[in-house]
């Protein structure tokens, strides 16, 4: 490790012409000696002996462990490994150090380069001829070694990450060594004999610290763990895959309890933990534990029952209902947890994580699509409720009621009774309240929704009518809290209701000016709710278009855009001038100009 007596050593060889031979020699000794090396720690019947004296194993005798002695066999094998390493850096170190000093030194009187002297025979860089050398004796022994021994395989694939780790540190090892060589050369350039370093470039001839286009040296020495790693991955799956297969017996009917829940999560937590040791590895058991979550998924799936009796929401909970809600506690519970071991694992890759992640998602996507049919029935029953308001007599004046508080309509106490028995009878039993919230809170903007479409197509409106209508959007803040955290989380829909209640007692123009519209109250939905103030003559859309008010809500279900809305609206102020005109009539309804106003304002906006 001395620069200067090597190179003068070399400087020795080469005056005596014998160089190349020399340096060839040197190097194949190391090759020799490490080959013996690994052939040594590698051998069995040295790793089963109990004690150090090597006995000759009679005929046919092989060589295993004694029951019960394996852990022995396998601490000797660990150390045997370790031991290896070391000597395979030291070896290596000398080569690097060799050609370091080959690469520095030039003949004082032809100031020709030693390296130049070996490579002019087209002979390639001498830590490159021994480091493919090393790691192809690498490869074949280990083949060899763990054809010959069922112990040495089942030991290099059960512990692979063990042995992965030794190549990962021995790697590293190497690169730190380049880097303190070239430390050192440059701090040890003052002596006479290296004076010429200082004329010399830096040189990029080591291999272990810049890849090659086509030559990559940790691949190389990575190579020889390929089988064990296929192995290590097939069991790591087994493993993963086992304690599913076990709690989902074919015919069962329920999901896995809690604590088989936790088993499962805890191999998975176990097979990622082992894996980080190194990167590539984790990603590999990562592909692995989402496979493991697929699987999951899928044994779930199987459970879920999709009959009539799944949706119903008329009485109690049924057997099906109840298994769908255990099942998605299930879901739930599996994807809660295996976030949690991902969030505690160190230096996760991001790769695995996004696996991982990915595998998450559909989890989550299977929840909602088991509690799909249910949502779907409430939401039509909650529709169902609603349009009976037409089925009421909004067109009292006030004088019929002079009661100072008006109670709310028939329909909006059904409706508040049907939500809060749907939420105590089924959505209670479900886990998982922020995922059902999100699912909930979409159907209480529905219900707001329906109910201000509703409440704008009331014909005719009187006075008492609208107190009571009053009454019902306040107390449709009720109906709907069941569903939410908070009313207020509800955003547009809640800001709709607030902001439409007022309007029922302005006068037209008031409304027409009013800064909610267009902003919080879609146009359309206000020119709808103008046309309650117009005389029979100027119809509503769906009147004009004998339409059942079932039918026209479902038309504004499949026409969201205001464009297609504003339309229908427009051929019915079309049809009532037409009607005018007909009967010669002299004037329109006081509310027609102010309603043709907002049309073209609303349609302005949409250009």
């Amino acid at each position: 490790q001395n620069p200067t007596q090597v190179g003068t050593a070399l400087q020795v060889f080469y005056n005596l012409g014998t160089l190349k031979d020399t340096i060839a020699n040197v190097v194949d000794g190391y090759c020799t000696v490490l080959e013996e090396n690994i052939k040594n720690a590698l051998d069995i019947k040295v790793l089963t002996q109990p004690s150090q004296t090597v006995t000759r194993g009679g005929p046919g005798r092989a060589a295993m462990p004694t029951p019960g002695n394996t852990a022995a066999f396998r601490a000797a094998l660990w150390t045997n490994m370790e031991k290896l390493m070391d000597q395979i850096c030291a070896a290596c170190g000398q080569v690097q150090h060799l050609q370091k000093v080959l690469t520095k030194k030039r003949d004082p009187v032809s100031h020709v380069c030693f390296i130049e002297e070996i490579v002019k025979d087209g002979q390639s860089d001498i830590l490159y001829k021994f480091w493919t050398a090393v790691t192809q004796t690498l490869s074949s022994q280990f083949q060899s070694a763990t054809d010959s021994s069922m112990f040495l395989k089942q030991a290099f694939e059960g512990e692979y990450p063990k042995l992965l780790r030794l190549y990962n540190d021995l790697w590293k090892r190497l690169q730190q060594y380049s880097q303190n060589i070239q430390r050192n050369f440059n701090t040890s350039a003052t002596t006479d004999l290296f004076a010429e370093l200082q004329q010399m470039e830096e040189d990029a001839q080591d291999i272990f610290m810049q890849k090659n286009e086509d030559y990559d040296p940790e691949k190389a020495l990575k190579d020889s763990l390929q089988q064990y790693e296929a192995a290590y991955l097939s069991k790591s799956l087994s493993r993963l895959f086992d304690p599913i297969n076990l709690v989902f017996p074919p015919g069962g009917r329920n999901p896995p309890s809690s604590d088989e829940l936790d088993s499962i999560i805890k191999t998975i937590a176990s097979e990622l933990n082992v894996a980080a040791v190194d990167p590539d590895l984790s990603l590999a058991v990562a592909k692995n534990v989402a496979k493991t979550i697929q699987l999951y998924g899928v044994k779930s799936e199987q459970l879920l029952s999709t009959q009539g009796d799944a949706s119903q929401v008329i009485g109690p909970l049924t057997e099906g209902q109840r298994r769908n809600v255990a099942v998605v506690n299930s879901l739930y519970k599996l994807h809660q947890s295996v976030l949690k071991v991902i969030t505690n694992q160190s230096s996760f890759p991001a790769a695995a994580e996004q696996t991982v992640t990915t595998a998450l998602k559909a989890v989550h996507d299977l929840m909602g699509s088991a509690v799909q049919p249910l949502l779907n029935s409430v939401g039509d029953s909650v529709e169902a409720i609603i349009i009976t308001m037409h089925q009421e007599d909004f067109s009292g004046s006030l004088s019929s009621s002079v009661k100072p508080d008006v109670p709310c309509s028939l329909y909006m106490k059904e409706l508040q009774g049907f939500i809060a028995r749907v939420m105590s009878d089924y959505f209670r039993h479900f886990e998982c309240f922020d995922f059902v919230f999100d699912n909930t809170e979409a159907m209480a903007q529905r219900a707001i929704e329906l109910f201000i479409r509703h409440a704008s197509l009331i014909r005719p409106l009187g006075e008492g009518g609208k107190m009571r209508l009053a009454a019902d959007f306040a107390q449709m803040e009720l109906a709907v809290a069941p569903l939410c955290r908070r009313v207020s989380d509800l955003g547009k829909s809640y800001r709709q209701l607030r902001s439409f209640r007022p309007l029922l007692f302005q006068t037209s123009e008031h409304i027409a000016s009013s800064p909610a519209l267009g902003e919080v109250i879609p146009f359309s939905i206000i020119l709808q709710f103008l046309f309650t103030r117009a005389p029979p003559e100027l119809k509503s859309p769906f009147q004009r278009a004998e339409w059942s008010i079932a039918r026209y809500s479902q038309w504004l279900d499949d026409h969201p855009s205001e464009k297609d809305r504003l339309a229908l609206i427009r051929g019915a102020l079309e049809a009532y001038v037409q009607s005018v005109r007909a009967r010669e009539g002299k004037e329109f309804a006081p509310v027609y100009p102010i309603m043709v106003q907002l049309l073209q304002k609303a349609m302005s906006t949409l250009q």
